[in-house]
């Protein structure tokens, strides 16, 4: 019997399926619900909207993707109920990290999410990773009094111009983000982690102005004030001609370089964020096994499906050239680091 529902909502941005997905547990794919990696920090995903194109985006979200082929929102009561079972099976302590690939605030349902997480005791914080285009006052009012611990806020730039060919879109207002940035800092309890990715020979000095602004305006009430992301390409996300990632070592040796020369502090530890190991929750099924799976919905990404296992209750990415939606297989489990398997199909049941 199926535990996971999916239905479609209609079609967006390029003939995209949206679907709602309902259910429980909402484990095992990576696009949405919540991904234990082995930490007290749980990713909790309830949507993959974003509004923005940024050309360096690792996951390829925005109306202009060329890879993706449907959407996802979740269920508010389905992604409350399995983040709360998986932070009362770790002991509680647990932050609720909402860091979607695409963008948070496109959430309908983003304050009730954070007031309910907010009320369970296994949970003692809840953070949001955004670029900060749908931010205003009126939901940052909402969100503080929701109880919201943090914002990740991803600028890139301080230019208003460069913003804009960054985060792909000509509507992208920079000024407007950093005015919401400061009345975050000035009029409400929520702390700011600013989060600026570096793209080499693009944003250079870019990033170094980001970083100092934040440490200016007070970001970091608790939890670090910044930390400079590195710019990485993926199988599915956007390359930028003629830029090359720079390796994590040559990183890491620049980032050191940067806090010597700015006397600002870059890089942080785990115990310093307050991030500990913890017990993983138990996934159900392990790499080789041989499971049967219902194929429900589409996967983001074009030639992606998702099966929903019979009887283990679990979501399984399946790769495939045809459409297999509806079909009853028997599939075998080739990856599932951090329980997001992803399967082979070996035939029809």
């Amino acid at each position: 019997m199926e535990t996971v529902k999916f239905t479609v909502q209609g079609r967006i941005w390029s003939k995209r399926i949206l679907y709602l997905v309902e259910g429980y547990p909402l484990i095992g794919y990576i696009g949405f619900g919540v991904i234990d990696r082995g930490t007290n920090v749980l990713q909790v995903r309830p949507t993959t909207l974003c509004p923005l194109n940024c050309i360096f985006c690792s996951v390829d979200a925005g109306p202009y993707s060329r890879n993706r082929w449907a959407e996802f929102l979740v269920d508010k009561d389905s992604i409350v109920e399995t983040t709360k079972t998986i932070a009362e099976y770790k002991g509680g302590g647990v932050e609720a990290l909402i860091d979607t690939i695409g963008d948070a605030f496109t959430y309908p349902w983003l304050i009730e999410l954070v007031r309910d997480l907010k009320e369970e005791p296994s949970i003692t914080s809840v953070a949001i990773e955004t670029h900060g285009e749908l931010l205003n006052k009126d939901i940052i009012d909402k969100l503080d009094k929701a109880g919201l611990d943090r914002i990740n806020l991803s600028i890139d730039t301080m230019d208003p111009e460069k913003a804009r060919i960054l985060q792909g879109v000509k509507w992208f207002d920079l000024r407007r983000v950093i005015d919401m940035a400061e009345y975050i800092i000035h009029n409400t309890d929520i702390d700011l982690h600013v989060t600026p990715v570096w793209i080499p020979g693009v944003n250079d000095r870019d990033v170094i102005e980001v970083v100092k602004w934040a440490y200016r305006i007070g970001a970091g009430k608790k939890w670090p004030p910044a930390t400079i992301q590195k710019y990485n390409v993926h199988k599915y996300g956007r390359r930028i001609p003629y830029v090359k990632p720079l390796s994590w070592r040559v990183f890491w040796k620049r980032i050191k370089e940067l806090e010597q020369s700015l006397g600002l502090k870059l890089s942080w530890s785990m115990e310093e964020w307050g991030m500990k190991r913890m017990k993983r929750y138990p996934c159900p099924i392990r790499r080789g096994d041989r499971i049967a799976v219902k194929v429900s919905a589409r996967g983001v990404f074009r030639g992606e499906y998702i099966g929903v296992t019979m009887g283990k209750t679990i979501l399984v990415t399946i790769p495939s050239r045809r459409n297999i939606i509806g079909e009853k297989l028997l599939v075998e489990i080739k990856y599932n680091k951090d329980c997001l398997p992803i399967a082979r199909v070996i035939g029809k049941i």
